[in-house]
């Protein structure tokens, strides 16, 4: 038994946190005590045996009866019984008590510190299952085991009709709350093996996104590591020009803005690198403009909504066209320009102001052959340079290649552009190259 194994200090196969008390001594009456030499019955010789157990036992004690209040007739040997266990709750043994009687099911069913129980029967195979259920009583199933062993129907049909109908409508409902109750257990088998699994696939996204962070600080640790590369070298190069400089007895104001930018860069690879928690919000840019807001576009005078927004450019929505403008270029609806905090260049460097009417953002070169189209570029570039526009859109078209490689071999290096790049899904994708310009 399960108390013996855990007095004994070994594990037993119960639930986590499960108690089993500690017994002194352990009484039982169990089988059929009559004798015909001491002219005992078989009732008389459990109550011999219970009258001796009585006078023995306190609450250490555990007490096992089997059929208690049989072998006699059934209305007295379960009056009996009652009293008897009420005895024993008083006593405070714990008490096992196997039964048929329905009046012991009821007793423990109303009475405090007893508890119903019962050992699933297999109808079919006419065997136990060893399964206990606790709460519920048990059902005899006399009429139905006699029916399997093969007893005549119309025994079994007489029998019922002696039967009081309200116990066969109790041994219905017992039947009907166990089936009920053996099919919430399943579905609670499942519910837990769902949740398990849940939990497993929890885990293994945790692991995943943890895998993914050491990898992304990993990478932002390496790029620390050649910013600092790259700020060394250019320290040194300072300090070689600073040298030149002051040979040739030349001032030092022109590199000024040089040694702020890369105190700004070196305090930026300095930065520690923190392990991201949470998802990081999109914050509205020092500028003020903010994400759908409506400003104009002063090279284009035309009014747009705000689509995306970059450290010193901006991607305004004009009608179906999307356009690139520097911040500075954008009026807010209140009239305001829009405010860009930037660092000041302290640099030397002569500023020449050119009036010229925009050529408008874009330029479509299709259907054109390459010479001609290089020729009308080259125009367009020349007009999108003089008017200050900061970006445009080459639309060569997809086709077999040739001319978007043609315009972007025109495009690498050419002296009004800066940098260029395939044009976004929105934009136009293969067909359409985006070219920022020089100043802008």
């Amino acid at each position: 038994m399960a108390w013996k194994i855990s007095r004994c200090s070994l594990h037993i196969p119960a639930q986590s946190g499960s108690e089993l008390p500690c017994f002194h001594s352990v009484w039982s009456d169990i089988g059929d005590e009559q004798s015909i030499e001491q002219s005992l019955s078989t009732f008389s010789g459990h109550i011999t045996n219970i009258i001796r157990i009585i006078k023995k036992i306190d609450h250490r004690s555990l007490v096992i009866f089997d059929e208690l209040g049989s072998g006699t007739d059934p209305q007295e040997g379960a009056a009996i019984a009652r009293a008897i266990l009420s005895h024993l709750l008083e006593s405070g043994a714990m008490t096992l008590v196997a039964t048929h009687y329905p009046e012991l099911k009821t007793f423990a069913h109303g009475t405090d510190g007893v508890v119903n129980a019962s050992l699933e029967f297999d109808i079919k195979t006419l065997r136990p299952t060893y399964k206990l259920t606790l709460g519920l009583p048990g059902r005899s199933n006399a009429l139905l085991i006699a029916q399997k062993l093969g007893l005549p129907q119309s025994i079994i049909d007489s029998a019922k009709a002696e039967i009081n109908p309200l116990d066969l409508r109790a041994d219905k409902l017992l039947d009907d709350i166990r089936k009920e109750r053996n099919r919430t257990s399943r579905e609670r088998e499942k519910l837990e093996k769902a949740r398990d699994k849940l939990e497993a696939q929890t885990r293994e996204l945790e692991k995943r996104l943890e895998k993914i962070e050491d990898e992304r600080r990993d990478t932002l640790a390496k790029a620390r590591a050649e910013g600092e590369l790259e700020v060394a070298v250019m320290k040194r190069n300072i300090d070689s020009l600073k040298s030149q400089l002051k040979k040739a007895s030349q001032p030092l104001q022109a590199i000024k803005a040089i040694e702020e930018k890369m105190d700004k860069m070196e305090e930026k690879v300095e930065e520690p690198i923190e392990r991201k928690t949470s998802n990081v919000e999109r914050q509205t840019l020092k500028t003020g403009v903010k994400l759908g807001e409506r400003v104009t576009v002063s090279t284009l005078n035309a009014e747009g909504l705000v689509t995306a927004l970059g450290e010193s450019d901006a991607e305004v929505q004009i009608g179906t066209l999307r356009v690139r403008a520097r911040l500075s270029d954008l009026i807010r609806k209140s009239g305001e320009p829009v405010v860009v905090e930037e660092k000041k260049k302290t640099m030397m460097r002569e500023t020449v102001t050119v009036s010229s009417k925009s050529p408008g953002m874009e330029v479509d070169l299709r259907g054109l052959m390459a010479d001609d189209a290089l020729d009308k570029l080259e125009r367009y570039l020349e007009q999108a340079f003089l008017s200050g526009l900061p970006f445009v859109r080459i639309i060569h078209g997809k086709g077999t290649g040739r001319l978007r490689q043609a315009v972007r071999e025109a495009l690498r290096g050419h002296e009004y552009v800066n940098t260029f790049e395939e044009g976004g899904d929105k934009e136009g994708g293969e067909g359409v190259t985006v070219a920022k310009m020089k100043g802008g």
